[in-house]
Parts: C-alpha cells; structure tokens; sequence
C-alpha cells in the first residue's frame, strides 16, 4: 500500500457489492475516506427488482450491504461512511450530496458506478415504467451527481469523476451475435453510450478547471452478485466468452483517481487494457499484493 488518495474524501454509489464495493475497498487500503451508497443499508435486505425473463417483477434476495462493506472497510484498516442513497430517486441524489457534504465536508472523487437494466425481453415489451428507471439510474444520476459535485471539486483546487460504463455501449458487429440478438441488452448499452458522449462531453467543458472526468468499463463481463441476476449465465462458455477480475475494475479505478486531473481527462477506456498501456499491474483489494499473472478467465 502507497497511501495514493491520503486525505482525499471518495464517494463511491452502488457500493454495497460487486464492482463498486471492491473500489470502495481499494481506495479505502490507500488511504481515501470513502463514502458508501446504495439502496441496501443492512445484511440480508437486499434485493434484484426484477426486469429480466425469468424473473418478472419478483424480488429476488442479493447479498451484500452497505453495513458489511463499512464493517469489512474498517476491519481492514480503513475509513468508511455509509449514506443510503437510491440515485434514481431525485430527492434522495439532493440528499446523498448534503450528508455527504455534512458528513465529510465535500468529495475529491466521485465514482458513479450504480447502474441498473433488463435483460433477456425484447426491446418492444420492455415496460415504459422499466425504460424511464433505466435512464433515470443510468444518465440522468450521473449527471445530476456531477453537476452537484463537480462546483465543489472546483473550489477545492482539483477533483476526479470516473463513470463506469460497459462494452455494451459499442454498436454491434455484424454477423450479430447470439447475444446480441437475444439478450435485450440494448437499452442498457443504449443508456451507456449516453453516458460516455456525455462524460467526454463535460470533460470538454471543464477543461482546465482542475476536475478529470473519466470513463471506464470492463473490457468484457465481471462476475458479481448483480451480474448472477441478469440471465446472462447462459451465455457462460460460449465462443469468445472471457470475464474480467474485479480487481481490474477497482485497479483502474484508482489509476483515474491519482492522475493528474489537468492532463488525463476526457477518457473512455476498458480497464484491463488501460493498465497495460500505462504499465499498471493489478492489486488484490487490499493493496498488499499483486494479483499474480491473471489472464482472462474462459468459462
């Protein structure tokens, strides 16, 4: 551990499992105080709200909570705030920024990784009520939160925006694949590719200012609780299939989180490929040891 983010406030959102809790933890084991957010505060109440074939509208239980992150945080070493935040509610965004402001006295880092999707229903049968969620979660959050952030970041004399986006956001490739044709996964690529023009877009215009804005995505699937909930398990195994460790997500992470602001902003980028190119070796979420000669995972 090198204490990279020593004295830098971050606000991780979607951190009460998978990618964004394996952030929070790295920035945590190098030094960052994290502020934590999800909807799920405590053991055992999370929850998948439907949306794929499958599952209808059921609740399906997920583990992971804000409460165990904190717990796991602070056993390592760490410093750890937990807000409940649900970022596609508009009301409960203002609030996560005042308590957050209250709590920590304002944000270095802000890392927008909460996301949500439908996967596995045709792009007509897509309820209007799943597509407005899917927006609201996906761009117009990160907007909001960016927008509510970044002043601040400006008046402290620097600041880091990461959005995490996702493969999904590149047009498909003709012959499509059976993925492609039968996953429904075009709204949520949809809502990513949004998210990418608009990141690059803001980028532009702070330009200068002291305030990075970056995205990042996994060059290919990550395993986590949330991705199990998808449907796409059927897909496992078939050609070209590869997952990503989500130490790269967090490595990446944390490599956009302690550049310059001034000269690295405006990236979209897959995360195992960045590091590579900036000659970054991948940690375990600790910090205390290299990964070891991870290549990708073939189902």
């Amino acid at each position: 551990m090198s204490n990279t983010l020593k004295g830098k406030v971050a606000l991780v959102t979607g951190a009460s499992r998978g990618i964004g809790e394996a952030i929070a933890r790295r920035f945590a084991a190098e030094g960052a105080r994290v502020i934590i957010t999800a909807r799920t505060v405590e053991a055992g109440s999370g929850r998948h709200h439907g949306g794929t074939v499958g599952v209808g509208d059921r609740d399906i239980a997920l583990p992971g909570s804000l409460a165990e992150v904190a717990e796991q945080i602070r056993a390592d070493g760490g410093d750890a705030i937990a807000i409940q935040c649900d970022v596609g509610d508009p009301a409960s965004r203002a609030a996560l920024f005042d308590a957050a402001m209250a709590q920590a006295g304002g944000v270095d880092i802000l890392v927008n990784n909460a996301a949500t999707a439908v996967f596995g229903q045709p792009w007509d049968q897509i309820a209007d009520r799943k597509y407005d969620e899917i927006w609201e979660v996906n761009v117009r959050a990160p907007y909001d939160l960016m927008r509510r952030f970044a002043p601040q970041m400006k008046a402290r004399g620097a600041g880091w925006v990461i959005n995490i986006s996702s493969k999904t956001a590149e047009m498909p490739a003709m012959p499509f694949s059976p993925f492609e044709k039968s996953a429904g996964v075009i709204l949520y690529g949809s809502t990513k590719a949004a998210l990418n023009r608009l990141s690059v877009g803001i980028a532009a215009e702070l330009e200068g200012s002291g305030v990075a804005v970056n995205t990042f995505a996994p060059f290919s699937i990550v395993w986590t609780p949330g991705t199990a909930q998808t449907g796409v398990e059927k897909y496992r195994g078939s050609p070209g299939w590869v997952e990503e460790p989500v130490e790269g997500m967090a490595e990446t992470a944390l490599a956009l989180a302690s550049c310059d602001p001034n000269a690295v902003t405006g990236l979209c980028v897959y995360s195992t490929t960045y590091l590579r190119e900036i000659g970054r070796e991948i940690r375990t979420l600790d910090g205390k040891s290299l990964l070891g000669d991870w290549q990708p995972a073939v189902a």
